[in-house]
């Protein structure tokens, strides 16, 4: 039982003293201004447990709604609907060897897990029934934790987006054809693409992914919305003679945040960063040596395999010269408002069957990463966090699995590296781009490519390194990693400013994260000072955009202009369905020779303008166009915060990004790092740190995101106390 007994600080922070059973000795927690919690424990398992019992505190309705959706529990407080994403988070969970799994992230993985989730329940029981608002309107209480819990697949499951494109690629090269497919979404590197032998692609289907699609539906977004940047200099270029690294990952934006922010202090831990609040340690971030952070490198984890099943037992496949019977499990799912229903959850050799057609006696079977041992999303990053020199780095990075990684790193004695991470499946024989049949035998991984060859750098001669989601494949690489990219526009615009000739300092990174110039458009630009602009009405928005500065501010006319422009030209170009799936450097290159597409892109664009904000074009400024609304998981409005307007989009550095010119992803948090003093770094982590409605850290960072403003990372014990609003002492 916990008993809270309020004091005042010497500093005249508010003070709480709590006992727990569960902590060994006093643990410290200093909450700075901004709603860090700031943790000193004299373990390592106090630590995590306080940071469990702090994750539960401030975020508990979000981390409960997590740990269902990992562990196929959703269908308990949600009811029927939630079944098959129940069941596919049951059939992607890991089955093999725990003592294994906790031992591939690292060594102490498991009491590290083990004591949050300890803290987590502590904080659930002191509770008393007294649950949080949201849960009240819900009509449900949390659950209490077990270990596995933070292990679940899904999360990892949303970052291995291949697997959908394989089905998308399949549909487009049936309809309509190989050249089409690969001119529409062509292969980077590209290669003439090819249908595996024996696959017939009158099999794929929509279908297949229905209930697959519904596991990912919370967090899910569109390919082009997920992307990071991250860049780091060596002291050459900077202003202090040491490392800056900055970093802005991107995802869904939501309220609470994606990420929590924390500083974790104990024996053998100073780390300070964000992470997911449901995972112990952080994802990103910096210890007394080592600054890290991420991008999604995309390296292809995944493929679908089509099974032949069958003609009399569904619970039989073929596999190369006879029948072989699938693992076939039972699972009692919990449904709300009914008696539990029970799934059958099937795996072939290849990985768990996702979907039976059983008209055509065919069943798909999901092969990917996560299912390895450490394939749990983030949590070997308990080992990158601890690393102090490049060579530890280096170590810790080979056994980080999922997702696939760009990790840049620098340390205080002035080196930087870059890694990309991630286990990359060796296909011998096939692309990945297409699903394969699993009948044969002929299209198996060859095991992994050994860390070595992935790509990587460490003290480069350029004195910077960057990375955006594009294709980071050195000149002349041989190995197979991906097929796909996000666009090259932020990559090309970050390495375009890192290329100015002056030192930089911590409040040029801030303006390069906010940076919102549109290498896209200047593309454009270049493609239409190649055209005479068209006579009459649609004369004046092509002069307007070719004499734009390319900013997509929220003030700007051209941007709207532009943002509409290139959504309705992939329509003009490609007269199918396929269309849709276009990106903008492909649209750019087919339309370089078709001025009538641009011609006619630009009068649906005109149209689509004038029906959302009206026929004035004085009031087309972008801000009023795109705006984001920061959603709760529960759609209750007094949760909602917003709308807002904001400058930026997908493809610029300052990434906005979503559907129909809503915001949706983005950079939630960010953080800059100085390495010649940690305490000079600073961070943002929209909308706030708390996830519950009346703490005033729920929503208090929004204003200083929306202008562009970040606040400090205090890190010496001297910078935090100077921060201090509250503390709680976690008691014995």
């Amino acid at each position: 039982m916990l008993i809270p007994i309020l004091l005042l600080s010497l500093t005249g922070a508010t003070a709480g003293e709590v006992r727990v059973a569960g902590v060994r000795q006093r643990v410290e927690i200093l909450r700075d201004k901004w709603g860090v919690p700031h943790i000193y424990a004299q373990s390592p398992e106090d630590l995590f447990f306080a940071q469990g019992y702090m994750a539960a505190r401030d975020r508990l309705f979000q981390i409960d709604l997590w740990r269902r959706e990992n562990t196929g529990k959703l269908a308990e407080v949600l009811g029927p609907a939630a079944i098959p994403r129940d069941r596919i988070a049951r059939l992607v969970r890991y089955r093999g060897s725990w003592e294994t799994e906790w031992a591939s992230y690292s060594s102490d993985a498991k009491t590290i897990v083990t004591s949050f989730v300890a803290g987590i329940n502590a904080y659930i029981r002191s509770l008393n029934g007294k649950y949080p608002l949201e849960f009240r309107l819900a009509g449900y209480r949390p659950g209490e934790w077990v270990p596995e819990d933070v292990a679940g697949r899904v999360a990892g499951l949303l970052m291995t987006r291949n697997l959908a494109r394989e089905v998308e690629r399949a549909i487009d090269v049936r309809d309509h054809g190989l050249e089409t497919a690969a001119r529409v979404r062509p292969p980077d590197p590209f290669f003439p693409l090819t249908v595996p032998a024996g696959l017939d692609l009158n099999a794929i289907q929509p279908a297949i992914l229905r209930d697959y699609n519904l596991a990912i539906a919370s967090a899910r977004v569109d390919p082009e919305q997920q992307g990071s940047n991250n860049w780091v200099i060596d002291g050459t270029l900077s202003a202090t003679g040491k490392p800056l690294l900055a970093n802005d990952p991107h995802r869904p934006m939501k309220i609470p945040s994606l990420r929590k922010t924390w500083h974790l202090v104990a024996p053998g831990w100073n780390v300070f960063g964000a992470g997911e609040p449901a995972l112990p340690g952080i994802a990103l971030g910096h210890n007394e040596d080592v600054a890290f952070g991420f991008t999604i490198v995309g390296i292809d984890q995944a493929d679908l395999y089509v099974e032949k099943v069958h003609p009399t037992d569904s619970n039989q496949y073929w596999y190369k010269t006879g029948w072989r019977k699938m693992e076939v499990e039972r699972a009692g799912i919990a449904v709300k408002g009914r008696p539990p229903e029970t799934v059958e959850l099937k795996y072939t050799l290849h990985g768990p069957v996702i979907y039976e057609e059983a008209k055509t006696r065919r069943a798909f079977a999901l092969k990917w990463v996560g299912a390895e041992p450490g394939g749990a999303g983030y949590l070997s990053a308990l080992g990158v966090s601890r690393a102090r020199d490049w060579r530890q780095f280096q170590k810790a990075v080979d056994v980080y699995k999922v997702p696939s990684e760009n990790i840049i790193y620098a340390d205080r004695s002035g080196n930087i590296g870059w890694i990309a991470s991630g286990f990359a499946p060796i296909r011998s024989n096939w692309s990945g781009l297409l699903p394969v049949p699993g009948d044969t035998g002929a299209f198996e991984w060859s095991g992994y490519l050994p860390a070595a060859q992935h790509p990587q750098e460490f003290n480069p001669p350029r004195h910077w390194i960057a990375t955006a989601n594009h294709n980071i494949l050195p000149k002349d690489y041989k190995h197979q990693l991906s097929y796909e990219w996000a666009q090259p526009y932020r990559a090309r615009r970050t390495m375009e400013m890192l290329s100015e000739k002056k030192k930089f300092t911590v409040g040029d990174f801030v303006r390069m994260q906010q940076d919102v110039t549109s290498m896209l458009a200047r593309d454009l630009q270049r493609i239409l000072e190649k055209h005479t602009p068209p006579e009459g009405p649609l004369g004046d928005p092509w002069k307007s955009v070719m004499g734009w500065d390319a900013r997509m501010t929220v003030d700007s006319i051209p941007a709207s202009i532009f943002a509409a422009w290139i959504a309705r030209l992939p329509q003009q170009l490609e007269r199918s369905p396929a269309a849709a799936r276009m990106e903008p450097v492909t649209a750019l290159k087919m339309a370089a020779a078709k001025p009538e597409a641009l011609r006619a892109a630009l009068q649906a664009a005109v149209g689509d303008l004038e029906k959302a904000l009206g026929a004035d074009r004085s009031k087309w400024q972008w801000g009023k166009l795109h705006t984001i609304q920061f959603e709760h998981p529960l759609r209750a409005k007094q949760f909602d915060r917003g709308p807002i307007g904001r400058p930026g989009d997908g493809n610029t550095v300052n990434a906005a990004s979503g559907n129909n010119f809503k915001q949706t992803a983005g950079a939630s948090y960010r953080q800059i790092f100085d390495l010649a003093d940690w305490d000079r770094s600073v961070m943002t982590n929209v909308p706030g740190e708390s996830g519950d409605p009346s703490s005033p850290h729920y929503s208090d960072l929004i204003e200083g995101w929306a202008a562009g403003q970040y606040h400090p990372m205090p890190y010496t014990r001297k910078a935090v106390e100077a921060a201090t609003v509250e503390r709680i002492h976690l008691m014995p």
